[in-house]
């Protein structure tokens, strides 16, 4: 019950982005995955680990820490319990990884994961007709998302 609870504010929470892909951007629908990783980077642009950050707390952008505890976040608020911590997360995942699992977690973890995806039009059925054809973060988010998530070693 618990899990389901989380799963649904963290879904609740979140805030769409249209699907158009800006120049350098690669659309979702375009995002190549190979052995459970992402290689290519969604945007010409470096991201920006002090954005990815910002938007990895942002309750109405990531809401990662509904479900996740981030220690380099602990200023924040209600750091959730039902999935595994991040610390350490850029020692047991690359790049690459870390982005694959960022833009669709259920292509690295299985379908049954709770995580959603970030920059992936595959979010099942039922989805209201307004959030149709758009995505939780942008491109050039899930990469400052994961350039944030680098930073996060033992």
């Amino acid at each position: 019950m618990r899990r389901i609870l989380a799963g649904a504010a963290c879904a609740a929470a979140l805030v769409v982005h249209p699907l158009a892909a800006s120049a350098g951007e690669i659309a979702p629908g375009d995002v190549a995955f190979a052995d459970m990783k992402v290689t290519t980077s969604l945007t010409d642009m470096p991201g920006n680990p002090e954005e990815g950050a910002k938007a990895l707390a942002n309750r109405g952008l990531g809401n990662c820490l509904a479900c996740h505890a981030v220690s380099a976040l602990s200023k924040e608020q209600f750091h959730g319990d039902v999935a595994p911590s991040l610390d350490g997360a850029a020692d047991r995942w690359s790049v690459e990884e870390l982005r694959a699992i960022v833009v669709d977690s259920k292509q690295v973890f299985t379908k049954e994961t709770m995580m959603p995806a970030f920059y992936s039009l595959n979010v099942g059925i039922n989805v209201r007709k307004d959030l149709v054809g758009k995505t939780i973060l942008t491109a050039q988010q899930v990469e400052d998302v994961v350039a944030f998530l680098a930073t996060l070693k033992e």
